[in-house]
């Protein structure tokens, strides 16, 4: 005997709905998730493109800035700026600099490759500063 739809209970009619709606759903999920990335890759591509141009423009900053502490520290600035301000500086005589030889460094401190300050020692007595 043939069965009869009337007969059929309401869930088996609701269950091809049912999957065709949660079809539907999941490919908007996937669309929208797609447009969302979309955006996301627009936005960081183009906060990207700022960084860079800020990186640029510190890049020429700093060699501008650069090129402006050498030209600052040229004698020839630093004398001019000396007479503009009138202190009274002037180059020293030949006489008046004192040129100091390096000290040796003691061969045993050579072989062990390390290197330190070779001070005078605070108990000679002849030391005019130290009276």
């Amino acid at each position: 005997m043939a069965r009869n739809r009337k007969n059929q209970p309401a869930a088996l009619a609701f269950g091809p709905a049912l999957k065709a709606f949660l079809l539907c759903g999941f490919i908007v999920l996937c669309c929208v998730g797609y447009v969302w990335q979309k955006k996301q890759i627009t936005e960081l591509s183009r906060q990207i493109r700022s960084r860079e141009n800020q990186l640029a423009a510190l890049r020429d900053k700093n060699d501008k800035m650069k090129k402006q502490v050498a030209t600052l520290l040229s004698p020839t600035a630093l004398d001019a700026r000396a007479k503009e301000l009138k202190l009274g500086l002037v180059q020293p005589d030949p006489a008046n600099i004192w040129r100091l030889p390096e000290p040796a460094v003691p061969k045993a401190m050579a072989e062990r490759g390390t290197s330190q300050q070779v001070a005078a020692d605070k108990s000679d007595a002849d030391d005019p500063l130290e009276q």
